[in-house]
């Protein structure tokens, strides 16, 4: 025991943002200007799946999700990650779910790991700083999306302060469940999502039209998938190197229409064939993208930026501070 002790690195951390869609986890280590990342990797868990619209995580997310955990712990012992230096996040899933607290007080006695579920407005804080740490802002006030499962944070801010913040419970599978009954998206439905969406984000086009953000960048996820797919259009030979090479990739207003065209008409098996699409995003995609298509339009955008940093890396910096 002691040897298993002596082992353990207590500078490392290691945070798992328990998604509606996936869990995430994250590994690293402080240093002198943030942080340098271990590893990472993601699950595809659906805990939202059957039951999101119930309010209610489902007994068979609930084996999904216990899986997973212990398949990410598994992950972190390797890391020899001191057992205090190990984080859960909850979000929307987990803060709207009848039995979410329950559940994560199961977590927390059955697996050891304790769970924090934080509010929409601390999961735009955070994310906000996640991306902070991936991308340098400037004075000009940016609009930060990120694009859940359950639900969707914006943040319009600048480098030093947030003017802004809001989270809305109109994530992709909850509008997946309301807007695309059927594969491939009706023309009649995207028009019923994008009323819909007009009525529900009255504040965000409020405050919009009152900072004027040009820029906006997206946090993982759905941005993830759209860098890549244009990076694989403009390079057909070339594969991504890393993940690194998303952060503060540009997608041009013509790249993301090429696209919004495409993952509006083709059904889940076509979706698949794009370059760079991957399995995991393939169904909750297509409403992501009509709800990114709203927010260009709104914002008169001529690029889309693109960030990998997200929630988790902005618990981490709060964690390591």
């Amino acid at each position: 025991m002691l040897l298993k002790f002596l082992m353990l690195d207590n500078k490392r951390t290691a945070v798992i943002d328990l998604g509606t869609n996936t869990f995430e986890l994250l590994i690293a280590e402080p240093t002198e200007t943030g942080f340098a990342v271990i590893h990472q990797e993601r699950v595809g868990v659906f805990i939202g799946r059957g039951g999101i619209d119930k309010g209610v995580i489902t007994d068979d997310a609930q084996m999904r999700m216990f899986t997973a955990i212990q398949h990410l712990k598994e992950v972190i012992f390797q890391f020899n990650v001191a057992p205090e230096r190990i984080f859960g996040v909850a979000t929307s899933a987990f803060r709207n779910a009848k039995n979410g607290k329950i559940l994560a007080t199961q977590i927390l006695e059955k697996m050891g790991l304790p769970i924090e579920i934080i509010s929409g407005e601390a999961e735009a804080e955070y994310i906000f700083q996640g991306v902070k740490s991936a991308i340098k802002l400037q004075e000009s006030p940016v609009l930060v999306m990120d694009i859940g499962g359950g639900s969707v944070e914006f943040v319009i801010g600048n480098q030093r302060k947030i003017f802004w913040k809001r989270s809305f419970e109109i994530g992709a599978q909850r509008l997946k469940n309301m807007f695309m009954p059927q594969d491939p998206i009706t023309l009649l439905n995207t028009q019923k999502l994008e009323i819909f969406l007009e009525s529900q984000l009255v504040e965000l086009s409020q405050f919009i039209f009152n900072y004027s953000p040009k820029f906006l960048i997206g946090s993982a996820g759905t941005f993830d998938t759209l860098a890549e797919m244009s990076f694989r259009r403009s390079n057909p030979k070339l594969d991504m190197i890393n993940g690194s090479l998303l952060n503060g990739y540009e997608v041009s207003i013509d790249d993301f229409y090429y696209f919004y065209y495409q993952l509006t008409t083709l059904d889940r098996a076509e979706r698949l064939k794009i370059p760079g699409m991957i399995e995991l995003r393939a169904d909750m995609i297509v409403v992501s993208i009509c709800l990114l298509k709203f927010v260009v339009e709104k914002c008169e955008l001529d690029t889309i930026h693109c960030s990998s940093y997200a929630l988790k890396e902005g618990y981490l910096r709060s964690k390591l501070s």
